[in-house]
């Protein structure tokens, strides 16, 4: 499966091609985002094959991301700004509210318009080299590809306009130590280990998925009243599911895997 864009390669992978991989390849620009590569993600996850029940996004090359092409960046008007910015809106909507989870393997740069595509997965994997930064602040721009939105769900608005107001760059290790990453492996393994993952929640029962991606972050933010009868609502959805069913039962019969300490 391939998307018409010469920067985006996709392949599906796993023992019933239950994995996409999202591969961006522009290394010569350490994968920097042009509008091309924006809406070949945005077709790549609005057309995902029914067999696929969990993605990986990762960067060829050194880098993840680096962020916006500055070399593409053309004068617009307020107006114009506003529609370029909602086409990255839109997007990342796709990746962040589409059809399975994403996890993102990171390493070297994870700057700019990368970070905001990294917020828009669901789970992050940094290797060492990762590291994050917000230059916008410092070339007289904003975010505009949803990162005021999902940056500060993840590490606060506090340290997010720190990163804005002073340039400053978190490594790996500090950037896993806020939130910016849920894991931090060696070198080189983030791809692997997202692979590890993204297997693990493609075994899950599909509407256990969908209520993590799409009533879990609504009910975090809506009133404890309204957030608790949103689960109870979702609950009673996902058991009802045949899978479910299932898989408890096999629970009760002493067939499934118990929890266990690593």
């Amino acid at each position: 499966m391939n998307p018409n864009h010469p920067d985006l390669h996709v392949s599906l992978t796993g023992q019933h091609q239950e994995i996409a991989l999202v591969r961006l390849s522009r290394p010569g620009k350490r994968n920097a985002l042009n509008d091309g590569l924006i809406l070949a993600l945005r077709d790549a996850f609005q057309n995902l094959p029914p067999t696929v029940r969990a993605a990986v996004v990762h960067g060829e090359g050194e880098h993840f991301c680096a962020g916006l092409d500055l070399s593409e960046l053309q004068e617009r008007d307020a107006s114009a700004g506003v529609h370029h910015s909602r086409m990255w809106h839109t997007a990342l909507d796709c990746v962040e509210k589409g059809a399975v989870p994403v996890v993102a393997a990171l390493h070297g740069a994870v700057v700019g318009g990368g970070l905001e595509l990294a917020s828009a997965c669901h789970i992050r994997v940094a290797d060492e080299t990762t590291f994050y930064a917000l230059p916008e602040g410092t070339r007289g721009i904003f975010v505009g590809g949803g990162g005021s939105v999902r940056v500060p769900k993840l590490i606060g608005a506090a340290r997010m306009a720190d990163m804005m107001f002073t340039g400053r760059v978190y490594n790996a290790a500090d950037g896993e130590r806020v939130g910016l990453a849920q894991y931090l492996v060696p070198a080189g393994t983030a791809l692997d280990k997202a692979l590890e993952l993204a297997a693990r929640i493609a075994s899950n029962a599909p509407m256990t998925n969908y209520a993590l991606m799409h009533a879990l972050p609504r009910i975090a933010e809506q009133t404890a009243d309204h957030g608790l009868f949103t689960e109870s609502l979702m609950a009673s959805v996902a058991q009802s599911a045949p899978e479910a069913k299932a898989r408890v039962r096999a629970f009760l019969e002493g067939k499934a895997a118990k929890v266990r300490k690593d």
